[in-house]
């Protein structure tokens, strides 16, 4: 893969990944159309390392809220912080199953499969248009709402469904404030991707791979900083209900996707 193309797919993460429309169905649509010829596992790699970029940008964003989820892991006590991230780790419990039993099925989908991208970036717009019409509340997320919206960032792992999209209308639908199921979707994800990157670099999958390692650092940091300011922006979009937006940017891109690979 060449630095611009690397530097393209950075950015695409960087935007889609906090923006409700399917980073990994972008990065899917992206590789086909730059022509990207690396093998799936090259490809699975470039993935990988763009998610952990903004996965780190996260962690920038929300330190604070991060330092009070160690906090209340630690403090032995049944108090505000140590609810909270009770419900991060029973949020992660679906997709972590899906993660250790299904891994090989997942890594098969990320290989230019554009047919299922489309048809699952016009069902994110559809969550995406319903959880638009609901109320806002000031409801917080319960311990069995958690798990919930942990199914629907399982379900996400397909390429096509914007996980970010995913969560935070599952949150909505059930009555979750706006702002509050956006931070929630946020945090809820970031273990899981460090969690990724230890079982990648454990298992070794990558070492024998001829990689360019300039054009994964060019993604990287393009997917980084662009990370932080969607990551920002998004969560001010939440709280000003204008996801029926994103809901006809996916139905759209996802009829573009179905006739890109019937064509």
């Amino acid at each position: 893969m060449d630095l611009i193309s690397a530097i393209i797919l950075g950015v695409i993460q960087g935007l889609t990944e906090f923006l409700p429309v399917s980073s990994s169905g972008h990065l899917e649509l992206a590789k086909v159309i730059l022509g990207d010829t690396t093998v799936a596992e090259e490809s699975m790699l470039m993935t990988v390392v763009l998610h952990f970029a903004t996965a780190l940008s996260t962690v920038v964003i929300f330190r604070k809220d991060l330092i009070k989820i160690f906090q209340g892991l630690f403090s032995f006590e049944w108090n505000e912080e140590a609810q909270f991230s009770t419900k991060i780790i029973i949020s992660m419990i679906p997709a972590a199953i899906v993660g250790v039993f299904f891994d090989d099925i997942i890594e098969s989908f990320f290989n230019g499969k554009i047919l299922l991208v489309g048809s699952m970036l016009l069902l994110t717009g559809a969550l995406l248009f319903l959880a638009d019409k609901a109320k806002n509340t000031t409801k917080d997320v319960s311990f069995l709402g958690a798990f919930i919206i942990g199914v629907s960032q399982a379900i996400a792992i397909l390429p096509g469904i914007s996980r970010s999209g995913a969560t935070i209308s599952t949150s909505v639908l059930m009555g979750v404030d706006r702002e509050k199921a956006a931070r929630f979707s946020f945090l809820m994800v970031v273990p899981l991707i460090f969690g990724k990157i230890a079982k990648d670099l454990i298992s070794d999958d990558f070492s024998l791979l001829n990689v360019d390692a300039t054009a994964l650092g060019a993604g990287f940091v393009a997917a980084f900083f662009t990370g932080l300011f969607a990551c920002t922006w998004m969560i001010s979009i939440v709280k000003k209900s204008k996801l029926v937006y994103f809901a006809a940017y996916c139905i759209l891109v996802g009829i573009f996707a179905i006739i890109w690979s019937l064509k």
